[in-house]
């Protein structure tokens, strides 16, 4: 399958850049707003924010699951080394965790914008920051892999290709 994609360049990807990387910090934003959004909601009685905050997270769950086929791929083609390579599997996993997870409190919100949208259940303030510590912990994994392990950086896929890594 790999040789239906075009010739990879110095960061070893068929495209110019990493694509993952963009598109996750949308997820990232819109999914740590929306709970932002709930709690100054709940806590000044502002229940127009609560509609922002179904939208916001909404859109972060349809934007993690780009993130994820662009992520898979271009995980990949990372030539992982050393502990990168856990971390890259845990980074993996709690990407598709965060997907199902996304999902479900976006079905969970819909029920309760469907039937009062100017009330919010603490526990799905709970829940709301449950999702912003993965988040949390998700960007501190992906920060390691770019800047301490430098997948897809140009000395580090230099650095594979001549068997260094």
């Amino acid at each position: 399958m790999i040789e239906l994609l075009p010739p990879l360049n110095d960061h070893n990807l068929p495209w110019m850049d990493t694509i993952h990387p963009i598109v996750v910090h949308f997820v990232i934003a819109m999914g740590l707003i929306s709970f932002v959004f709930d709690l100054i909601g709940v806590a000044f009685r502002k229940v127009q924010l609560f509609e922002v905050s179904f939208w916001n997270l909404l859109f972060a769950t349809v934007a993690i699951f780009v993130a994820i086929i662009f992520g898979q791929v271009e995980a990949g083609l990372a030539n992982p080394y050393g502990a990168s390579s856990d971390i890259l599997n845990l980074h993996s996993t709690i990407g598709w965790s965060l997907a199902g997870v996304l999902s479900l409190l976006s079905g969970w919100r819909y029920v309760i914008r469907s039937r009062d949208p100017q009330q919010l259940p603490l526990s799905f303030l709970g829940a709301g920051g449950v999702l912003s510590a993965l988040i949390v912990v998700q960007v501190m994994l992906g920060n390691q892999l770019i800047w301490v392990y430098g997948l897809h950086t140009v000395p580090v896929v230099e650095a594979a290709r001549a068997g260094l890594v």
